[in-house]
């Protein structure tokens, strides 16, 4: 019986276990390096699709910003300027756009514009200084021209957008610069005077004295404020008043003529006139009486000669008369 040869499979398998790891080999030599770059195309894959989604994120949430919901801000304006109160830069996406507009001491006015029907609308305005800076579609905000003193207030826009609604209130101050002026009044004390001003002024000596200061308010807001001063026992030839306030700031120049002291209260004044005056009064009087004593020693003087001539005059008619009453035969003719 012949006998047949079988290979053990133990063998087989290690003879194939050696070859695949030759392949093996012989494949990652050939690719030099092919696993790692293999790893990095994974990394940077995976590292894309996270950038990918990332940028997706701030995308959608670019997309899904809004304006801040509530916005104040306060506005000094000067009077008899123009003001434009503006509403959010970007409102392509309004549907309805609402001013309310609330002046101090006055009703309450409204002007809105609708979008889906490119329609305005308004109630209860009656100022035609205040109205909409343009086409209220390409730009709502609101215009006033020219700003009184009666625009103090509160103005409020609010916009109504499909993303959510945003409010921003205006907070509007009237500024009103003073009239100021420097001068000196009757009783000699140096006033400065910042008149009708809003708001109020401050003011400041040069040089510094006994100064006191007063505010009067005119019932419209502004304010007049008032300051007098002196200068107690000082050399002083000229003075200068500086006025601070928000709309600007003034000096104004006063030069004493007397280039001595400034003039005293207004008791030390009267006190001083009423002197000059008595003395005056007493100057008068004496020249008076001097005046009339010569007068009547002159009509005295004069009587006295007057008397004198007659009786010399007299004397000398005597012995003409006599003469004449002799010498005359029409005397003696009267006579008999």
């Amino acid at each position: 019986m012949p006998c047949t040869r079988r290979t053990p499979k133990p063998r087989l398998l290690l003879i194939l276990t050696v070859y695949l790891v030759l392949e093996c080999i012989r494949a990652g030599v050939g690719s030099s390096g092919t696993p790692g770059n293999s790893t990095k195309q994974q990394t940077d894959k995976g590292n894309y699709s996270l950038a990918s989604t990332h940028s997706s994120s701030v995308k959608r949430k670019e997309k899904s910003l809004t304006l801040p919901a509530e916005a104040n801000t306060s506005l000094s304006v000067p009077v008899d300027t123009k003001a434009v109160l503006l509403c959010p830069p970007d409102n392509s996406t309004a549907l309805l756009v609402t001013w309310t507009i609330s002046p101090r001491d006055q009703p309450p006015c409204t002007r809105a514009y609708r979008t889906d029907n490119n329609e305005t609308s308004e109630r209860n305005c009656t100022d035609e200084r205040i109205s909409w800076e343009s086409r209220p579609d390409q730009n709502p905000a609101l215009r006033i021209d020219p700003v009184a003193i009666t625009h103090d207030g509160y103005y409020r826009c609010e916009v109504a957008a499909p993303d959510g609604h945003f409010g921003h209130t205006y907070c509007l101050r009237v500024l009103v610069a003073p009239k100021v002026t420097l001068f000196r009044d009757s009783n000699g004390t140096i006033v400065c005077r910042a008149a009708a001003g809003k708001p109020s002024a401050q003011i400041f000596w040069t040089p510094g004295g006994d100064c006191h200061t007063e505010e009067e308010p005119l019932g419209n807001g502004t304010v007049t404020v008032q300051s007098t001063c002196h200068w107690e026992s000082r050399q002083v030839s000229n003075v200068s008043c500086s006025v601070s306030h928000v709309t600007g700031n003034k000096s104004l120049f006063l030069e004493l003529k007397t280039g001595g002291q400034l003039p005293l209260n207004s008791t030390t004044f009267y006190i001083t006139s009423f002197f000059w005056f008595a003395l005056v009064l007493v100057a008068l009087v004496i020249v008076g009486s001097i005046w009339l004593w010569k007068t009547r020693c002159c009509r005295k003087c004069k009587l006295k000669k007057t008397e004198a001539t007659s009786v010399v005059e007299e004397e000398e008619m005597q012995p003409y008369a006599s003469y004449t009453e002799k010498n005359n035969p029409l005397y003696d003719t009267v006579s008999k």
